[in-house]
């Protein structure tokens, strides 16, 4: 739309689009101009009838498969505010916990460390996809209540998984961020269901997936009027088996250039060795993620899930101080 187009003329448009049969239409307001993007199959004479209304500057056409992710749709980084946690902004999160709940004090232990240290969200799995059936698998509904408890006892915002698309409301309940793990970044009718709802959703990448299709995961939400996603790269499978998975720190920098959204990394899950997880925290850092998730346990060589890559509370400790550290310098370096 044109520099100062009217609320009307806006509405007209988006009217007009969307009174043709399987056409939507989706708002993006900027900070110069209003964009609408386009879902559906537009015909040239559609194309004509709308660079002919009131207000429309160009009717530009995307010609990648992903269309609402990209920044030809919004030029503007999307931040997401949740709390006191800002995602997409100038300084990066740090969103810990543990990677299962298996106790209450265990919980609220990590959740003490986590707000004493400045993470700014608690992470913790109540129902945990895993790809044996014998491994915990989380407490469930007893393990939501008790993220919200701890929650609420240090003031602070938590993200958890969904796994199916029946239970999207119910978790929604319990947790301000709702995370759909890297085997379900392509189950179709989950990412449509958390399309639905009014809270942010973490995407972890698929760890088979192209940025392409990873994009395309995070059409699915947003073409469902959720415009609060928050990429997560968490490692892909290659031939390397040292580490559990292969970080890709290159997805950071490519996935800002396509994107509007913002990114993070998972040290902890793409590495699967505490011992990387500071290192490939502070890369991350470094090449200009928007945060990091990490696992923190009490006591990691007791964990009942992924114990080798989990930290303990003097090596997160360290970690957070190193990661203040890099930030700060990276934020010097970007005013200068």
């Amino acid at each position: 739309m044109k520099s100062g187009s009217t609320t009307a003329e806006i509405d007209a448009v988006k009217t007009r689009i969307e009174s043709h049969p399987g056409l939507q239409g989706h708002l993006s307001v900027g900070a110069e101009r209003t964009v609408i993007g386009v879902v559906g199959q537009i015909t040239p004479e559609v194309q004509f009838e709308m660079e002919r209304m009131p207000g429309v500057m160009e009717v530009v056409r995307i010609s990648r498969p992903s269309k609402l992710s990209t920044r030809e749709f919004k030029e503007e980084d999307t931040v997401i505010t949740v709390g006191d946690a800002v995602i997409g902004g100038r300084e990066p999160v740090v969103i810990a916990g543990p990677c299962a709940i298996e106790s209450e004090e265990q919980l609220m232990a990590t959740a003490k460390i986590v707000k004493e240290q400045g993470a700014q969200i608690l992470r913790g799995g109540a129902f945990k996809p895993r790809t044996s059936p014998y491994s915990f698998r989380g407490l469930g509904v007893t393990g939501l209540k008790m993220l919200m408890d701890a929650s609420k006892e240090y003031d602070i915002p938590v993200v958890t998984e969904v796994m199916t698309a029946e239970d999207v409301d119910m978790v929604a309940s319990y947790a301000d961020i709702l995370q759909i793990g890297t085997r379900n970044a392509q189950n179709f009718n989950l990412l449509e269901e958390v399309g639905k709802i009014r809270k942010p959703v973490l995407l972890k990448r698929g760890f088979a997936s192209s940025y392409e299709e990873w994009l395309l995961a995070a059409e699915y939400i947003l073409y469902g009027g959720n415009s609060q996603v928050i990429l997560c790269e968490r490692g892909i499978r290659t031939f390397e088996d040292y580490t559990r998975f292969t970080v890709d720190l290159a997805a950071v920098p490519v996935i800002k250039k396509l994107s509007h959204l913002p990114i993070i990394v998972d040290p902890s899950h793409s590495t699967g060795m505490w011992e990387l997880v500071t290192p490939i925290s502070l890369g991350s850092i470094a090449v200009g993620a928007h945060g990091i998730i990490l696992d923190v346990h009490p006591n990691p060589t007791v964990a009942k899930c992924d114990a080798a890559q989990a930290l303990n509370f003097d090596n997160f400790r360290n970690l957070t101080r190193k990661v203040r550290a890099v930030s700060d310098a990276m934020m010097s370096e970007a005013e200068h």
